[in-house]
């Protein structure tokens, strides 16, 4: 790998380069910076050869179009002749619709390039930053700022990156409750490929990632492009082709009529946005993991075991029945223990309660005291249930104050799930649900917050009338922040109902995600597969479902629905009372397994098998020195042949040789396994990911491990 390196910028080109990739950025004639190439490194360059690289990127001028190279931007500018979207539209009350950047400072780091610039004659400044980031990552992000006279309405504001005409197939994803991360592909061509979302959070059929890559591109190889945008309202990805040949991938926040309006002096800062570039798919998502893993607030202590009794019991609130579970789960080697909805005042559905965050006196008597000191006596940590951003119209809350639900010109919103948005823009209402936390969490010493958010924003405004999206996200990243700051030790799961706000903007607050409602393995082991294109397996909460899942129906034995949970943050949602002797010693043995790896399983590199046939999926880790691996084989279905080929274990050591170990728990006998189980089981690294191994005759629905270890 590369030294990380920073040209000088005496040609007005700048190269940085971290992690793999080289970012060149034209930042010559006080024009904004403009991307002349993103993608693999380049090794080191010194000025004549960046000149030479700008100069050879500089496109003929086709017949009837501008008289001179249109220049691209990272933030784009029509009045360099750019046809596409541009990087900022706004008005001054019908003025100032087109500005004209001079760049007036620029500054350059090792890592980074700031550009301020303005537009004396519109009344406008704007700075532009991007970055590479030790991982090979880049971000980039915009802001503007007032410098004229009179309200600067603000419309949009959009980051784009440069992708070569190589790349013509996108990849991003689709979803719904109980169902995220679908991916979906489509040919890229003329126009544009926008991804917007108005739901007033990620939504579960966000983008996510939205890939441009090589047509074919798989998780091995194949070069992609992709762009993440970092924020948890309402929010835009964008893939566009112009009739120019010039293609840009981008995003950026979506704001709604009038949010944004600067008066002078005023700064509207838009949210970054990633550039995820890669060989293959799994190179990309290792971008985003090795930098999560990077930040100071990214967990470092073991993930816990973590049971959640919300599908044990619902809103059935009973003190003796939660003492049992919590025995039942310590015995089995549970670390946390997770109180769900239904502890609070009027909570007996979903019907009613939400905001009123006081300890039912009904139902707990004594608090919550008596569950909390019986966790703790038993070494496990103690979470609990919030949805501080919501509120029932039955809720003394919303009698006492029914100006702080959010609202368009005076009516109520739509219901969802029977509940309305507490306006948390509002000071007094971001008062209130403070102050109930903070003494919710202090009295009990609660370790961990399961922060849900049920249903999506529409007509989301101020009781005056204007549009609140943009504010009332804003308010909850800083709940969140002035919580962790009360509670430095807390930990918050960003869960929405299930998967709705997975982005790195809520990860800045939050320890990890909760994946979906929807915990049937079947389900859960695509939306493993594909969440973890940004996000790696310690922050994605997988939990083994019961035996007949909630969600599905389907039936499942405890094996697969414990393996398909073993790589993530695992976890168990299920009524222990249901399960029987046996199925409970062999939860026991995939606990014990997952804590006897996972310090693997959560800090080694993705590997997923691009496989043709669509009934298995073979997926695991790669300790970052290559000495051991953990695999996965999972049967999804039936093959419409009996066997399915040997299984490939990617990206070892090729010149190490490894032992190869299958660990079957539960019901071996449904396993039928290859000569070599019972052999040497010993190979180099070079013929276990170019020959691979034969793998055991499997029923459907069923995970089978593999341990590799250097000999």
């Amino acid at each position: 790998m590369p030294t990380d390196t920073t040209s000088a910028p005496t040609s007005g080109i700048v190269h940085l380069t971290a992690g793999g990739v080289s970012l060149v950025l034209d930042c010559r004639d006080a024009a904004l910076p403009a991307v002349l190439h993103w993608g693999a490194a380049l090794g080191d360059l010194d000025d004549t050869a960046l000149a030479a690289m700008a100069a050879a990127d500089v496109m003929p001028v086709a017949p009837n179009e501008m008289d001179v190279p249109v220049r691209l931007a990272v933030l784009p500018e029509p009045h360099r002749g750019w046809t596409g979207r541009p990087g900022l539209s706004g008005h001054r009350d019908g003025r100032d619709w087109s500005p004209a950047f001079t760049v007036t400072a620029l500054e350059v780091t090792d890592t980074a390039v700031v550009a301020d610039a303005e537009d004396r004659t519109a009344g406008l400044a704007v700075r532009v930053t991007v970055e590479v980031l030790v991982s090979g990552l880049v971000r980039a992000r915009a802001a503007v700022t007032n410098t004229g006279e009179g309200v600067y309405t603000v419309e949009d504001l959009t980051v784009a990156l440069p992708v070569p005409p190589r790349a013509r197939e996108v990849l991003d994803f689709a979803g719904r409750w109980g169902k995220e991360r679908t991916p979906q592909r489509r040919a890229l061509v003329v126009g544009t490929h926008e991804r917007d979302n108005r739901k007033g959070r990620t939504g579960s059929d966000a983008a996510t990632v939205l890939s441009v890559g090589e047509p074919g591109f798989g998780f091995a190889r194949g070069e992609v492009w992709g762009v993440h945008t970092a924020w948890s309202g309402n929010h835009r990805h964008l893939a566009e082709r112009l009739a120019t040949g010039r293609q840009v991938v981008g995003g950026g926040e979506l704001l709604l009529p009038g949010e944004v309006r600067l008066a002078p002096g005023g700064t509207y800062e838009g949210p970054w946005v990633y550039g995820a570039y890669g060989d293959g798919l799994d190179d990309q998502a290792r971008r985003f993991h090795r930098w999560l893993r990077s930040r100071p607030q990214h967990p470092t202590s073991p993930r816990p075991v973590t049971i959640n009794v919300w599908e044990a019991v619902y809103f059935d609130h009973d003190l003796a029945r939660l003492t049992d579970l919590a025995e039942r789960a310590a015995r089995l080697g549970v670390e946390r223990y997770v109180l769900d909805d239904g502890w609070f005042r009027h909570r007996r559905d979903d019907h009613a309660g939400l905001g009123d965050w006081y300890v039912d006196e009904d139902v707990w008597p004594d608090g919550l005291g008596p569950i909390v000191d019986r966790v703790r006596a038993l070494g496990m940590q103690f979470g609990l249930w919030f949805e501080p951003e919501m509120v029932n119209e039955d809720s003394d809350l919303a009698r006492a104050h029914p100006e702080w639900i959010m609202q368009a010109d005076g009516r109520l919103p739509v219901r969802s799930r029977d509940q309305q948005v507490l306006n948390l823009a509002i000071p007094e209402a971001f008062a209130y649900v403070l102050e109930r936390m903070t003494a919710v969490i202090g009295e009990y010493g609660v370790d961990y917050v399961k922060w849900d958010h049920n249903r999506d924003l529409v007509e989301a405004g101020h009781p005056g009338g204007g549009a609140a999206v943009h504010e009332q996200t804003l308010a909850t990243y800083r709940l969140m922040a002035t919580l962790k700051e009360r509670f430095p030790a807390l930990e918050i799961e960003s869960c929405s109902s299930g998967g709705s706000r997975v982005d790195l903007g809520v990860l800045e607050h939050t320890d990890r995600v909760w994946v979906s409602d929807d915990i049937d393995p079947a389900e859960r082991q695509e939306m493993h597969r594909w969440t973890q294109q940004l996000l790696p397996p310690e922050l994605l909460g997988a939990h083994v479902a019961s035996g007949r899942n909630h969600t599905t129906g389907r039936v499942h034995d405890v094996s697969f629905r414990a393996g398909t949970a073993l790589v993530g943050h695992f976890g168990i949602e299920w009524d222990l009372t249901l399960a029987t002797p046996d199925e409970e010693a062999v939860l026991a043995e995939w606990i014990a397994l997952h804590q006897r790896w996972r310090a693997l399983l959560h800090g080694g590199d993705l590997v997923r098998v691009d496989e043709v046939d669509p009934t298995r999926r073979v997926y695991g880790v790669v300790a970052p020195d290559r000495r051991e691996a953990v695999f996965f084989l999972a049967s999804v279905g039936r093959s419409e042949v009996s066997g399915t080929g040997p299984m490939l274990f990617r990206d070892l050591d090729p010149d190490t040789r490894y032992r190869v170990d299958p660990v079957v728990l539960g019901d071996a006998h449904l396993v039928t396994p290859p000569a070599w189980w019972s052999g040497d089981r010993t190979a180099t690294g070079r013929v276990l990911q170019t020959v691979g191994l034969q793998v055991p005759l499997l029923p459907a629905d069923c995970v089978v491990p593999f341990h590799v270890t250097a000999v």
